[in-house]
């Protein structure tokens, strides 16, 4: 599903999910897109965490629910997907805010164009969910995809490749989304450049370049000129992977046509030409345009980095294993499960009790949550030494766990990302609900505060939602917790989601009816 749906800033929303199989229809619309929804105040009901992984809308087949939301805060391109299951996969679109008064900061665009980045499994994605829960392994994709299309690079697609149509002259506005699984991509055209104008619906300095790197969950808003010879050219994307060998990630190309106006048949025995595309660990390619981007100052919805700060976190980021289970098959190396955690805390849904996390913290339910989820680490260690890789003191998880954040209304809250190489150091897109944070700084190696935070950007940072946590390395992201409610925390990498790479901040209303947590709606279906 590629739904590119169009508003504008302060418009009223209401949407109807329908469910049309046996699956809970939180796995379609329940995320309906960061910072809509979730920078409402308005979470019951609006497709956050409190319906959407650990107690789904019991909207089975046949029934519905409405969201109420307002669009607010924000311009530019969002997306909307599933949550639950591996139905994202295809389970996904655009969300595309437009400014209110209708102009845009930079000349109009002839047209805009949603380019969602995905992938494609050679089989029933809710199956392949089912054996890898079951035993504990990694399932590659087959393919990527551009608007849903593998591309011209494998027989069965050869006739069904994306194509763009370009007028000369014109500049035209790509909405890109990576709403691929487990993939940072970069995206190119041949002969051509992009001026980026903002990241997830957050505003930019104009940043030139000829490739765009693009972790799970992040969107772009790209100017395209169209200013080559009339002609054919290749947009291509692959992936750009660190610490993991090739037959652990799709290593494959996917790539549509970009095709000009007046490109006449007399023309057409030339061939389209194929970009240059950067090996697929080129982290000093994904580096410089993750790092070399700042944020317009005073641009609408723009937000000044807040100053005090009031919690101070620091969280390690792992891949590690849980031990199978008693005459249980498990294909996970060392014939375990694969397992992930933040802090050492494997997060698990809270599944049977009844309540869903906002809920229960809403009526002030135990049972269902702890909020012990500890700042710092409860072992420090050579966080990035690849001589820790290995070290089975630190490769198992002792339990699965429910453990959140408290943080009081309107405090200021630092959190490191740590990296870790247990068994092997990837890159962690990691995605805040209800929040835009500001990243501060990013790096290699172990953080280290009395040499790193001289680096951080106080000026005109980054404003996103989705920070690419560098393999070996760090990052630091701020932000204000100003919108009460459960907030998830995860990587958008979604194997590692369903590993357990996962926490939650619980956030307190304010003073006031406005700054506080409205009670559910009546209608709101129960878990």
């Amino acid at each position: 599903m590629f739904v590119g749906e169009r508003n504008n800033w302060g418009t009223n929303i209401c949407t109807k999910v329908r469910a049309t199989t046996a699956w809970p229809a939180d796995s379609t619309f329940d995320h309906i897109i960061e910072a809509l929804v979730e920078k409402a105040r308005y979470n019951f009901g609006g497709g956050v965490i409190h319906k959407e992984e650990e107690a789904p809308l019991a909207l089975w087949k046949k029934s519905k629910y409405t969201y109420k939301f307002n669009v607010t805060q924000q311009e530019g391109t969002l997306w909307w997907h599933a949550h639950a299951t591996y139905l994202r996969a295809t389970v996904h679109g655009a969300f595309i805010i437009h400014p209110r008064s209708g102009k845009f900061l930079f000349p109009k665009p002839y047209k805009q164009v949603p380019i969602i980045l995905g992938d494609w499994y050679d089989g029933n994605v809710v199956d392949i969910y089912e054996h890898v829960l079951a035993v504990g392994d990694v399932r590659v994709s087959d393919a990527f995809t551009i608007n849903g299309l593998p591309g011209d690079l494998f027989k069965c697609s050869k006739q069904q490749t994306y194509k763009l149509k370009l007028r000369q002259g014109k500049t035209y506005l790509l909405r890109m989304i990576n709403a691929a699984f487990n993939n940072n991509l970069f995206f190119k055209i041949t002969n051509h450049k992009f001026t980026v104008v903002a990241l997830d619906a957050s505003y930019i300095e104009h940043y030139d370049t000829d490739v765009i790197t693009i972790a799970p969950g992040q969107t772009a808003d790209v100017l395209l000129k169209a200013d080559q010879p009339l002609g054919t050219y290749y947009m291509a994307a692959t992936p750009y992977v660190v610490g993991q060998p090739s037959p652990l990630f799709d290593n494959t190309t996917t790539r549509g046509l970009v095709v000009y106006e007046g490109y006449t048949s007399s023309l057409r025995d030339s061939k389209p030409i194929m970009p240059l595309l950067p090996p697929f660990n080129a982290t000093e390619v994904a580096n410089k345009f993750f790092t070399n981007i700042t944020s317009l100052v005073g641009a609408p919805h723009w937000i000044p980095v807040p100053l005090e700060v009031d919690e101070h976190m620091l969280i390690t980021i792992s891949i590690n294993l849980e031990r199978c289970p008693k005459n249980g098959t498990c294909l996970g190396l060392f014939e375990q499960k694969f397992s992930a955690s933040m802090n050492n805390e494997s997060f698990t849904l809270p599944v049977g009790k009844g309540y869903s996390m906002l809920e229960a913290s809403f009526y002030n339910v135990s049972g269902v949550y702890t909020t012990d989820f500890p700042d710092y680490p409860t072992q420090s260690f050579d966080f990035t030494s690849p001589k820790n890789a290995l070290d089975l003191s630190r490769v198992f998880i002792s339990s699965k766990t429910t453990k959140v954040k408290k943080l009081k209304f309107n405090s200021t809250v630092e959190v490191v990302f740590q990296n870790t190489a247990i068994l092997n150091a990837q890159s962690h897109p990691m995605h805040l609900h209800g929040y835009s944070f500001h990243i501060l700084a990013q790096g290699f190696g172990n953080y280290d505060a009395a040499r790193d935070r001289v680096k951080f950007n106080l000026v005109n940072p980054q404003l996103r939602n989705t920070i690419a946590v560098p393999a070996g390395g760090w990052a630091v992201i701020r932000f204000q917790a100003n919108n009460p409610g459960m907030w998830f925390v995860h990587c958008h990498v979604d194997d590692h989601q369903l590993w357990g790479l996962n926490m939650a901040f619980e956030v307190e209303s304010g003073p006031t009816a406005s700054t506080s947590l409205p009670p559910p709606p009546a209608d709101l279906p129960k878990c």
